[in-house]
């Protein structure tokens, strides 16, 4: 039975450098002491993630004291907001707070996606004894390789629409009404062409750092990525992610490491979700009645357990739950699969990029199709013109994510598309896609996206996922290795694959000028045509890696 929840706005202490944090809180209206569920958010406590979750009013009605805080700088708490730099002496700090606030008994529990994922991780970096358990959702563990770029490449459109938000919730604190009408502008319109605008409106951003910051190795990520800080941490957690978040890698990453040395529980949830919202539909994709987020109700099992110690079962359950997208439903697993990879081989007439008949996938070499094929080339030549770049559509990087129906972009001059025969029988995929591509550039430095999607026998084009790298040009006899988004799904019998190659998906990415990334207007001004030379045939047969498992 749901318990009457009272609500307490403002409630505020101070960090150990007096800074005042301000905070909301929701606890039953009943006798007794409650476990805490914190969460701390950049956005302006009322929100409370509510684009994703249940109001914490629900959460407090199954019995935990609730706790929604604007952190350093943000909303109306005090001190000056610096992406992450403060949350890891501020959670410890708040933790502390919590779990002695009257009517709790002393265990804190965390929840939340996005930043707020982050600020878990942070505050479990400093071990604080009451926090007893977490459910870091669709986060950043290497904040390089799992946030800011995506091999090598960096994540312009994400990245700029997020600095932007942050920048104009900024100006509308400092009452900056110039800068915050302007940056609100930008983030209706995003600057693609002139991101540069941003150090105009906000300089003092995390994006010039970000941008300033494109080696993996430079002191900056090492201080502030999570990683480097969690090696000694070991706490239950609830790993939360989506097939189209642009963080799903961070999500992964942190769930293998953590189940890999952790004496505690560790569970994962893929659902077929972008980042926000988490429900059914995701672009132009229907999951099912099924693809309702389950977490709620989830999250208040997992607490139960670890903050109520309540023998929920949970325990003895399989720990890793994906949703399988084409069959809809979820399955569960003991640990990630380790699929076996079923190698598509890319082959062609040499127009790929003009006729959809001409490129193929297939699971023998060119060398042994050339046999009885006798029309097919070892090579396919990709033109990258800056004037009218690949568009992003869909996917986990572009802005909106998801899935959506691309035959039209597949016919584009600039695409390589190469198409396997209708499959004689289901296909179902669990883990990573690889793509390794053999090829050679005419310009110092190009790009290559690689996106795997599914060919109904009506001839629409679904995308299912894709991945991205930034090349530095050299010689084609070691294979670029391009990692496409983890996925679950059922390809159905009388349905084909697709693999469609590019050298830009923008805005997604910035296009690579030839010799780098382009990041501001100057660098497009100086952007050169790229030739790309693709190898599907011979010992430098290029390939698809398919992560197989059986049916459910």
């Amino acid at each position: 039975m749901a318990i009457n929840v009272k609500a307490e706005y403002n409630i505020s202490f101070r960090t150990r450098d007096g800074v005042r944090l301000d905070a909301d809180i929701y606890r039953p209206d009943a006798e007794g002491e409650f476990p805490i569920l914190l969460m701390r958010q950049p956005y302006g406590r009322a929100i409370a993630s509510t684009v994703v979750y249940a109001h914490p009013s629900w959460y407090a009605a199954q019995g935990y004291i609730v706790v929604i805080q604007d952190v350093r700088g943000r909303g109306s708490s005090e001190g000056e907001f610096k992406l992450f730099v403060h949350e890891i002496a501020d959670g410890e700090d708040t933790v502390n707070w919590a779990a002695n606030l009257p009517y709790s008994n002393g265990k804190v529990g965390m929840y939340g996606f996005s930043y707020q994922g982050m600020t878990q991780l942070y505050a479990a970096v400093a071990k604080p004894a009451a926090l007893k358990t977490i459910c870091p959702a669709m986060i950043g563990y290497d904040l390089y390789t799992d946030w800011a770029y995506e091999g090598g490449a960096f994540c312009f459109q994400t990245n700029l629409a997020w600095a932007i938000q942050l920048a104009t919730e900024t100006a509308r604190l400092r009452q900056d009404k110039a800068a915050y009408q302007a940056l609100f502008a930008a983030s209706r319109n995003l600057p693609l062409t002139n991101p540069e605008i941003l150090q105009t409106l906000a300089p003092e951003s995390f994006y010039h750092d970000w941008l300033a910051n494109s080696q993996p190795d430079a002191a900056y990520w090492q201080e502030l990525s999570p990683k480097r800080h969690l090696q000694t941490v070991d706490l239950p957690m609830f790993h939360i992610g989506g097939w189209f978040d642009t963080y799903l890698r961070g999500t992964l990453h942190l769930y293998k490491d953590m189940a890999d040395r952790s004496s505690t529980p560790q569970h994962l949830l893929v659902g077929p979700w972008a980042h926000l919202p988490w429900g059914r539909k995701v672009g132009n994709a229907d999951f099912g009645p099924k693809a309702a987020s389950p977490v709620d109700r989830m999250q208040i099992r997992w607490f139960d357990q670890f903050l109520k110690d309540i023998d929920t079962g949970l325990l003895q359950e399989q720990p890793v739950c994906l949703f399988e997208m084409g069959s809809n439903i979820w399955r569960t697993f003991p640990n990630l699969p380790t699929s076996t990879q079923k190698s598509y081989y890319l082959s062609t007439t040499g127009l790929a990029s003009i006729r959809e008949d001409s490129g193929t996938l297939s699971t023998q070499r060119s060398t042994e199709r050339s046999r009885s094929h006798s029309e097919l080339s070892t090579t396919d030549v990709l033109v990258h013109d800056p004037w009218r770049p690949v568009p992003a559509l869909g996917g986990h990087a572009a802005i909106p994510a998801g899935v959506f129906e691309r035959s039209h972009l597949d016919l584009r001059s600039d695409i390589l598309t190469y198409t396997s025969q209708p499959l004689a029988a289901d296909l179902h995929l669990a883990g990573d896609v690889i793509v390794e591509i053999f090829c050679s550039a005419d310009q110092p430095s190009y790009d290559l996206c690689a996106i795997l999607s599914q060919v109904h026998p009506d001839g629409q084009v679904y995308n299912l996922t894709q991945g991205y790298v930034h090349c530095r040009a050299g010689t084609n006899s070691t294979p670029t290795k391009i990692q496409l988004q983890a996925t679950c799904a059922r390809i159905p019998q009388g349905n084909a694959l697709r693999l469609s190659l590019s050298a830009a998906c923008f805005p997604a990415y910035p296009m690579n000028s030839g010799t780098g990334a382009v990041i501001n207007s100057e660098d497009l001004l100086n952007a050169q045509i790229i030739t790309l030379t693709v190898s599907c045939g011979g010992e430098a047969n290029s390939r698809l890696l398919l992560p197989v498992v059986a049916p459910y």
